[in-house]
């Protein structure tokens, strides 16, 4: 199994160069948003790694609303930042490396807007030395490569053509014969999956072991002592636990209930940025967001934000690992990552459907987590203890959405027209080529997804 990473190159754009920026960026698009794979700035459909890619230039429009936390909160010389972003199979130092490779001239123009940046120094070094890790990220399918999808989308798209040549009165047995020696006669040919990275393993497992050793902590009392003693120890722990949940949900409220409200009356985004937003959807069958703002001033807001992410980016790849974020199976790739020393934060995704779709799923499946990871934001819809409230606000919630949301510039997608649940059933008509054996009622349902 090959896992996946991801690469974030952020840089300040120069003072007054970023309309230049944004026109050369534009010049990579075959439609609003979306890069031509073989743009001669860098040719995305080049990297058989890379399943999505962005540059967005993030200028946030709403730093206006930190004024309500008095001067001391503002933000006036927020620095524009270029992002350059991804999601590779593999180490992302390795695509980075071949980004500079074979696109070095292209991104050179690019970066060349950014502060300090030297177009004859070492690219690569530059790129390495402006690289942002998120804080909690999220893959649907953990292990599924770029090339298992194309291999996966040109079999479905095979067996089409060689079931229309069959006699589908004929039995599923034999039918399912005559699909497989199609395939080993005439292809396409089907890449064996890679073995699992040494160190990826080691580090689940230390993952796993962390958590086992947290669960035995706990559970030492009964082993070590009395069950009269363990009861003690256990009332002491749960006093600890109970006192520090006390002090945190006293504050928490205290700051539900006494921080400057910016929305008021529900802020509804301007015509202008709504227009924006949608020139660059629904090009494809997945559609790209970006969201940028800042959080509410203070350790306590941070300090919160900072724990639910680390525990986002703990649970997601082991709760989470094969195509469903709590009941929300269209998102492709996501990220969390702290700006400013965590002044302000940055959320990215891909995901397939409308952007409406997408914000109904979370508000109406997991508002709780939306409330748990961006209720410290300045200017989101108050929470009541960080679970309810918040996004159940549903029309506050989708102004404060929209109003962070960026234009991105330039996105790419390795493979444009397929949706998970379209990748989903390729992997799962590969998989029926696979068993020597099958029952009719099951070849008759996998002739179904062909």
């Amino acid at each position: 199994m090959t896992p996946q990473s991801n690469f974030m190159v952020l840089a300040p754009v120069a003072p007054g160069l970023e309309g230049d920026l944004r026109g050369l960026l534009l010049t990579m698009n075959g439609l609003p948003g979306m890069a031509k794979p073989d743009n001669p700035l860098v040719p995305f459909g080049v990297f058989d790694t890379l399943h999505f890619a962005r540059f967005v230039i993030l200028n946030d429009a709403t730093l206006d609303d930190l004024k309500v936390f008095g001067p001391a909160a503002e933000f006036p010389d927020a620095p524009i930042y270029l992002a350059f972003l991804g999601d590779c199979d593999g180490p992302a130092d390795l695509l980075l490396a071949d980004f500079a490779g074979r696109a070095g001239d292209g991104l050179r123009q690019i970066f060349a807007f950014c502060a300090g940046f030297d177009p004859h120094g070492d690219l690569l070094q530059w790129m390495k030395s402006h690289s942002l890790k998120p804080a909690a990220n999220y893959v649907n399918w953990i292990g599924r490569t770029v090339r298992q999808i194309h291999e996966e989308a040109a079999l479905h798209k095979a067996l089409s053509s060689y079931l229309v040549t069959l006699c589908l009165d004929d039995p599923p047995q034999q039918i399912r014969r005559a699909l497989i020696r199609a395939v080993s006669e005439k292809g396409p040919r089907l890449t064996s999956e890679a073995p699992t990275p040494i160190d990826w393993q080691i580090r689940r497992l230390l993952t796993i072991l962390a958590a086992v050793l947290a669960a035995v902590i706990v559970l030492l009392p009964l082993l070590k002592f009395s069950f009269g003693a363990a009861l003690l120890v256990y009332g002491a722990i749960l006093i600890l636990i109970g006192a520090a949940a006390a002090v945190f949900l006293v504050h928490l409220r205290r700051h539900e209930t006494t921080d400057p409200d910016v929305q008021g009356p529900p802020k509804p985004p301007s015509n202008a940025h709504l227009l924006a937003l949608g020139q660059l959807q629904d090009h494809d069958v997945t559609n790209q967001y970006t969201a940028l703002g800042s959080f509410k001033p203070g350790p306590f807001p941070q300090w919160t934000t900072t724990v639910v992410w680390w525990l986002v980016n703990l649970a997601t790849p082991i709760l989470y690992p094969r195509g469903n974020l709590a009941r929300i199976k269209t998102i492709h790739f996501a990220r969390w990552v702290f700006l400013d020393g965590k002044r302000r934060g940055l959320f990215a995704s891909n995901y397939d459907g409308s952007s409406e779709s997408y914000m109904d799923d979370f508000v109406n499946k997991v508002s709780f987590g939306l409330n748990l990871t961006f209720g410290q934001g300045v200017g989101y819809p108050r929470t009541h203890f960080l679970l309810w409230g918040g996004a159940q606000r549903e029309q506050e919630f989708k102004n404060v959405q929209r109003r962070h949301a960026l234009p991105t510039e330039v996105w790419y997608k390795a493979y444009p027209g397929l949706t998970l649940v379209d990748i989903e059933r390729n992997g799962r008509i590969r998989e029926g080529l696979k068993p020597k054996s099958m029952s009719n009622a099951e070849i008759r349902q996998w002739l179904s997804d062909i």
